[in-house]
């Protein structure tokens, strides 16, 4: 009796699940292929899916693992992901705009290394 077992036999049943290699999860699949319309930063004009941008500049990291555990536990639809991730990159992008130098923190309400001059703040 010979016993031949190489990775050239006909695919078993065992052998169907779980041989290709990079395994993706189902949830993985469906960002990476839902496609989000974002008029903001790098994206603006392009279609980009929802891992993309999950992986983005925009998204902290923090941001990201949260949202991703919320989705894949089933807490989180995809439209609220889509809604959520949408949302956090615009403003990113937004704030980004509107102060290049200041780190996005939110502080917005101490002006950054002004020296000792005052702001005009009336007109002509």
């Amino acid at each position: 009796i010979t016993v031949k077992s190489s990775d050239k036999d006909p695919v078993t049943a065992a052998g169907e699940e779980g041989d290709n290699p990079p395994k993706e999860e189902p949830w993985e699949t469906t960002l990476k292929t839902t496609m989000v319309n974002i008029e903001a930063g790098e994206f603006r004009g392009h279609k980009v899916s929802l891992w993309d941008l999950l992986h983005s500049q925009y998204i902290p990291e923090e941001n990201r693992k949260e949202l991703l555990e919320l989705y894949e536990a089933g807490e989180l639809t995809l439209e609220q992901v889509k809604t959520v991730v949408s949302t956090i990159v615009t403003r990113a992008a937004a704030a980004e705009r509107a102060e290049p130098a200041a780190p996005v923190n939110g502080s917005r309400a101490e002006p950054v290394a002004t020296e000792a001059e005052p702001t005009p703040l009336h007109g002509d």
